[in-house]
Formats: C-alpha cells, sequence, structure tokens
C-alpha cells in the first residue's frame, strides 16, 4: 500500500476512535471514567484483530480490550445482526474483574459486517462486595456477565437489562455508563462507514492487514537491536495484611526472531484475597513496560503486540485459578512493569526507571446521605511517586504504570457528604539520587454524615518502600491511618460519624548514587 495513502487513512483510523472515546469520557456518568480517564476503545477488523486503539486510556484496559474483542469476535462469528451489541466481564476473558464491562459493537455497511468498535471502562458499581479485597472467592465480588448480546437487532435484552438492574446499588449509573458505551459505538460505526465511501473502500480487511503487519515488523527490528540473552529481575512489595509478595521475571530477548520471553516462574502463588491476577491483566501492563522501552511511538495494536510473549505459572498471583477473588486485581497487577524493568536495566538502562508507588490507592466509601438516600461512591485513586528516571526526576503524586487519574476533591465533595481536610505533596519522601523519585501526597477527609458509613481501603507498601536503581535510595513507605492509628487490612472497615482518615502514599525510587 502506498505510504502516503496509508498514513491518511491509519490517521483518520485513530481519529475515530479518539475522537468516540472521548465523547464517551465526556458523557459516562462514573466521575471514574469521565475525571479520572479509566477506560479504553479499540477498532477491531473482521477477525478480531485490534487495529487501532484511541490516543486515551489506561494500558491494563487497553491491552486487555485485545483479548476480550478477540474473544467476543469468535463467540459470536456468524450470529451478529445489525444493531446488536455485544457485553461481558468475565475476569478471565476480558480485564480482569467485575467492574470493568466491555461492550463490543458490530460495524455493518448495508448487510455486510466489516469490522467492530469495542470499549472498556469501570462501572460504579456491580454489586457483591465492592472495590475492595475482602471477597473470599470470585462469586462473593459481584454480577458475572457472560458473553452476551446487550441489544439485539437495536432492542434491548429484556432479561439481561433487568438482571443488572436488579444485582446492582446503583442502576441509574451503571445504564447511564452503558449507554455512554452503546452511543459511543453507534457513533463511531457511522463514522467508519462514512472513512470507507470517502476512500472507495467496501471493508477494511487490506487496511488491516497492512497496518498491523507493518507494526509487527517494526516492533521485531526494533527488538533485534537488542542484546541477546536472558535477564532476570524482582520485585517484592506488601499488600494489605502485610503479606508480601514477589515477582520474579526472565526476560528473554530472541534476536533471531525479534521476539521476547516473559517468564514469571518463582512468582509467588495466588492468595486468599481479592488481590489475585488472571493472565491477560498481566500480559496487559508486561506488553506496556517492554513497548515503552522499545519505540513508544510505535502503534498498538494486534501487531505489536504478537512478539512479545508471556509465561506465568496457572495458580500464581498473576495468572490466578477459578474462583479466586480478584476485585483488587491492580493492587498486584500494576507491579507487573517492576521486576522486568530491572530485566531491561541490564540492556536498555537509559530508557527504564526506578521502582515507583505501584497501585494507586483505592477507595471506595458508602453510607445514608441525611436526607435517607443511599451513596456508594466511584472509587476515587491517588498515587504515590513515580521511580525516577536515567537523566530526570520521578514525577510526583503520578501513577506509573496506568497513568489514571485522581477524581477532583470538588466532583467528590459535590457527589456525597464526603469534606476533604488536606491534600497536598508529602515532601522528601521521594528516594534520593543522582535524580530522586517522584515524592507521594498526604490526603486527609472525613464524611459529614450522622451515620455509620463503610470503607474500602486497598493501599499498598506500608512497610516496604520502593527500591531505588543503580545506587539510588528507596523511597518511604505510606502509611494509611484511621483516627490517627495505623490500619492495614483486606476487608471493609465500618466507620463512625466523625472518624477521620488520613492517606500517605509512598516515595518513588531515586536512581543512580546520590551526589
Amino acid at each position: 500500500m502506498d505510504g502516503v495513502e496509508l498514513e491518511i487513512l491509519w490517521s483518520n483510523l485513530i481519529g475515530v476512535v479518539t475522537e468516540r472515546a472521548k465523547a464517551l469520557q465526556r458523557i459516562a456518568f462514573s466521575p471514574i471514567v469521565r475525571e479520572a480517564g479509566d477506560l479504553a476503545c479499540a477498532l477491531f477488523d473482521q477477525r478480531g484483530r485490534m487495529v487501532a486503539q484511541a490516543n486515551t486510556g489506561t494500558p491494563g484496559h487497553i491491552n486487555s480490550l485485545a483479548f476480550a474483542g478477540a474473544h467476543l469476535v469468535r463467540e459470536f462469528a456468524g450470529r451478529c445482526e445489525p444493531g446488536d451489541v455485544l457485553i461481558t466481564n468475565d475476569p478471565w476473558l476480558s480485564a480482569g474483574h467485575f467492574f470493568d464491562i466491555t461492550t463490543l459493537t458490530p460495524i455493518f455497511n448495508g448487510d455486510r459486517l466489516i469490522a467492530y468498535i469495542g470499549s472498556t471502562i469501570h462501572h460504579t458499581d456491580i454489586g457483591g462486595y465492592g472495590i475492595g479485597a475482602g471477597a473470599r472467592d470470585v462469586h462473593e465480588e459481584g454480577l458475572w456477565i457472560p458473553p452476551l448480546k446487550l441489544y439485539e437487532r437495536g432492542t434491548p435484552n429484556p432479561v439481561l437489562h433487568a438482571m443488572i438492574r436488579r444485582n446492582v446499588r446503583t442502576p441509574d449509573a451503571v445504564f447511564g455508563d452503558l449507554a455512554a458505551q452503546v452511543s459511543s459505538g453507534q457513533a463511531a460505526a457511522e463514522h467508519l462507514i462514512a472513512l470507507c465511501e470517502r476512500h472507495g473502500l467496501t471493508e477494511i480487511e487490506a487496511l488491516s492487514d497492512e497496518i498491523i503487519s507493518r507494526s509487527e515488523e517494526a516492533t521485531r527490528a526494533a527488538i533485534r537491536k537488542l542484546k541477546p540473552g536472558t535477564y532476570h529481575g524482582e520485585s517484592s512489595f506488601d499488600v494489605p495484611g502485610g503479606e508480601v509478595i514477589t515477582l520474579k521475571t526472565a526476560v528473554t530477548v530472541d534476536a533471531e526472531s525479534g521476539g521476547i520471553l516473559v517468564d514469571f516462574t518463582g512468582s509467588s502463588m495466588q492468595t486468599t484475597t481479592g488481590i489475585n491476577v488472571v493472565l491477560n491483566y498481566t500480559h496487559a501492563y508486561a506488553t506496556f513496560a517492554i513497548r515503552s522501552c522499545l519505540n513508544p511511538d510505535l502503534p498498538n495494536n494486534t501487531g505489536s503486540l504478537a512478539p512479545i510473549t508471556l509465561q506465568a505459572p496457572e495458580g500464581s498471583i498473576i495468572n490466578c485459578r477459578y474462583p479466586a477473588p480478584v476485585n483488587a486485581r491492580h493492587v498486584v497487577g500494576m507491579y507487573v512493569p517492576m521486576p522486568i524493568l530491572k530485566a531491561l536495566y541490564q540492556v536498555l538502562p537509559e530508557r527504564v526507571l526506578a521502582e515507583g508507588s505501584g497501585a494507586v490507592w483505592t477507595i471506595q466509601i458508602g453510607g445514608r446521605k441525611a436526607d435517607g438516600q443511599n451513596f456508594t461512591s466511584s472509587m476515587f485513586n491517588y498515587s504515590g511517586g513515580m521511580g525516577a528516571r536515567a537523566t530526570k526526576p520521578g514525577p510526583s503524586a503520578t501513577c506509573y504504570p496506568t497513568g489514571v487519574a485522581a477524581v477532583p476533591v470538588e466532583i467528590l465533595e459535590a457527589a456525597m457528604p464526603i469534606v476533604f481536610d488536606r491534600k497536598e505533596l508529602r515532601r522528601g519522601s521521594g528516594g534520593a539520587g543522582r535524580t530522586p523519585g517522584g515524592d507521594g501526597q498526604i490526603i486527609a477527609f472525613h464524611m459529614n454524615t450522622q451515620d455509620p458509613w463503610m470503607l474500602n481501603a486497598v493501599p499498598s507498601r506500608l512497610n516496604m518502600g520502593p527500591e531505588g536503581l543503580g545506587g539510588g535510595e528507596p523511597g518511604q513507605p505510606g502509611r494509611f491511618l484511621v483516627n490517627g492509628a495505623s490500619v492495614s487490612q483486606a476487608r471493609k472497615l465500618n466507620m463512625e460519624p466523625g472518624d477521620r482518615v488520613v492517606l500517605e502514599t509512598p516515595g518513588g525510587g531515586g536512581f543512580g548514587p546520590a551526589a
């Protein structure tokens, strides 16, 4: 395909998915989507290959969506009609926990199926236990939606809609977000059809072949420039309850094929709390870590992901078996890049960063307002410091690898009876080094309610600060305080009016010896 023509078509495809992702973000009900950008949007070809992703979204959602979309295409092959919308939140088929719901819209040009548009977003509520890690198995964690049709030929599936509505605490918010996903998919379909008509295309398969093959070859070319061999990395961190998790990686660079194998053998086994990770989510953050070190300007699609393969023992904490609880899977999943970066430090020392705070600290609260109405917050995230880079300090209050933002305090205070007493950088919490780690932050709040309320919190690194790299100093561990007392539990906390909560997130590790 002519290079100029390909560039025009490619930029148009990116425009279609990016515009729809931003529209989805604007019209979503959930603050975690609207304000924090916890979403993904991607275009798939007839064979279920991810062709293009939006320029916004989180790696855990984007690369998991590649697997979820491919599975839905296979599941409903030959059974899709105009007006259908497919749906699932199966943790092992999509993004790793029930809160992340994936929808996929088949795109028809007349009666011909030409592509699919998919999105994954974090929903406000899915029933069950909530966002915390205290459930004993996956069935306690919420409503499981197997691959089904949310809409059939443009008509809502009444049984599925009734099941969802009756099993969640905030049905209006959940269906508002589902409507945002469905409407953004319909608009994307119209834009793709218009693009095909402008350029005289009856389908996008030839374009998809060109994009995916070029992306794969460019990624393999970047890998061939690396020194071949096997490089090892290891990262340990503590999680709610004080348990220490260890992730080990052996990263093998095959210069001949232009492939990379990441082997997690030796990592901790799955646990009884809801911090277990499915392989899709592990793959999402592993590939993100490697690709951001290779050439971050390459397109992210099925082609560029193909040269990177994973091995993880079944039953390990990053490849858990059913029915392991998984609702707080980000607590471990967001640490997946850390041992990989330590391994790549031996090959690309100038492109990696020191350990950061890891997972965002997720907080969910619920209770009753003064007027008697129940409320359940959307999850709000707080980041620690990012690890230092070879030539630049680590950004403060910035979470690598997710990139998700915190919901502004003004939005939260307007939505529920919460009062923030303090929110500032935790000065000096980043590790010293030739380049220092980023600082964490301090957040203090209480609830303005007359009734008891519930707190779900999943902080990590309360005992073990992020390690420095190349002689850099570690960052400070975090602190989670309730009424001045340290707390580290993997279960819901029953709170009283007037109770005060303080979060002090960890600082990032330093890079290189301090002067």
